[in-house]
């Protein structure tokens, strides 16, 4: 289990980016909900770019610098990313990856009231920045327990992610009747600070990438959650 919150990443705007681990091959921080992995065209700032500005800055190296990106959080979600600091790292990150040993713990707020726990299993089809649920599409599997019940019929979740199909807790809670709240794409009729949604990846469990250790990040959710909480 590592916890490192005493280091951060500041932007020039003066936000800061929680790093969570850092060595020769790994940078891990926790991702406010609102804010880009991966540049786009907004323009608006990005955890990659500020993470590389903050390894050439740190450590004085000149041109450019190496950080592999080998997963992604949308960017209305909150939690824990992984940057690889070299080609190999990303390699094998990658692979695991690909190959599910990765474990990938979210908790996430919904409205309505769940079975205590559950899995799901469905199908998930993509085309552009776009994703529905279709028989067609690639085989998606979630397994979900219920946290709390808050009032206003609001329950917190704790959601395992056994694959990583686009959008997909935020697709199979919505196609059975439970939008994040906030999430206004899937269904959700409940605001959150900042237009952001209430789902958090919490805990991120990989094999270090040269020590075959096993290794679990943890960051907690921002407080606006807790305006949920009553």
């Amino acid at each position: 289990m590592i916890m490192d919150c005493c280091s951060q990443i500041v932007s020039q705007k003066g936000d800061t980016i929680p790093i969570l681990y850092e060595d020769n091959h790994l940078l891990v921080v926790n991702k406010a909900a609102g804010i880009l992995v991966q540049e786009d065209a907004t323009g608006d700032q990005d955890i990659l770019t500020l993470a590389k500005q903050y390894i050439k800055k740190k450590y004085k190296k000149p041109g450019n610098v190496y950080l592999g990106l080998v997963h992604r959080l949308d960017r209305p979600v909150s939690g824990v990313i992984v940057l690889a600091r070299t080609s190999k790292a990303a390699r094998r990150l990658s692979e695991q990856i690909r190959e599910r040993k990765v474990g990938k713990h979210y908790i996430g707020l919904v409205e309505g009231r769940l079975p205590a726990k559950g899995m799901w299993i469905d199908n998930i089809r993509r085309k552009g920045k776009h994703a529905w649920i279709d028989p067609a599409g690639k085989k998606a599997v979630l397994e979900f327990s219920v946290g709390k019940i808050f009032q206003k019929k609001i329950t917190q979740v704790n959601i395992d992610l056994k694959t990583g199909r686009h959008h997909q807790i935020r697709l199979q809670f919505s196609h059975r009747g439970y939008p994040l709240l906030g999430d206004y794409r899937y269904g959700s009729k409940i605001r959150v600070p900042g237009g952001n949604i209430a789902l958090h990846a919490k805990a991120l469990t990989i094999e270090h990438p040269t020590r075959a250790c096993a290794m679990t990040f943890f960051c907690e959710p921002q407080p606006w959650w807790r305006c949920f909480s009553d």
